[in-house]
């Protein structure tokens, strides 16, 4: 019967990181169309969405963690370290495009590569989805600087990330019933 319950747990755990995932991928491509109209203000939605990067790695964590609170301690401690020093790092990019030397149409990249990495690294501890997620950011700036129609494209590779994730779980799931 305890079987059954964790079997349920998992595959609910399944679907809330899943919307988290395409939750992400849809603030992202929010935030890249912000970056296209206004440069200044891409740099600001950037750090907001550094903040909500933060909670979303904290709650998988909490649904991870089995809802025991010495590895909830441990878990938030890491997260708010992880997450807190990014934010400090952004900072600096901030310092830097004050002084001049990194244009406003850059400024906001720079914060979007620093989240990518961030995500990247972040998704090393609590999930591949979230790596995932990290490259994703990252790719999107690259593509962004390279292509004019980059929305387009972004969201082309925002749609096969969802679907490639969403096929390579039934997979999984039909794996192990076999």
């Amino acid at each position: 019967m305890s079987d059954d319950i964790l079997i349920i747990t998992e595959k609910r755990r399944f679907h809330i990181e899943e919307a988290i995932l395409v939750l992400l991928l849809i603030l992202s491509l929010v935030g890249i169309g912000i970056m296209d109209f206004s440069p200044s203000d891409g740099y600001g939605y950037w750090l907001i969405m550094m903040i909500l990067f933060a909670l979303f790695a904290i709650l998988i964590g909490w649904l991870q963690s089995k809802h025991r609170s010495d590895d909830f301690k441990i878990i938030l401690r890491e997260q708010s370290t992880h997450w807190f020093t990014s934010i400090l790092v952004v900072g600096g990019a901030f310092l830097i495009h004050q002084s001049g030397r990194i244009a406003e149409e850059d400024a906001g990249l720079v914060v979007l590569l620093i989240l990518s990495l961030s995500t990247i690294l972040d998704g090393l501890r609590v999930g591949w989805r979230f790596s995932v997620v990290g490259l994703f950011l990252g790719v999107a700036a690259v593509v962004s600087v390279y292509t004019r129609h980059f929305l387009w494209v972004n969201l082309g590779i925002a749609i096969l990330i969802v679907a490639t994730t969403v096929a390579w779980e039934i997979w999984q799931e039909k794996k192990e019933l076999l």
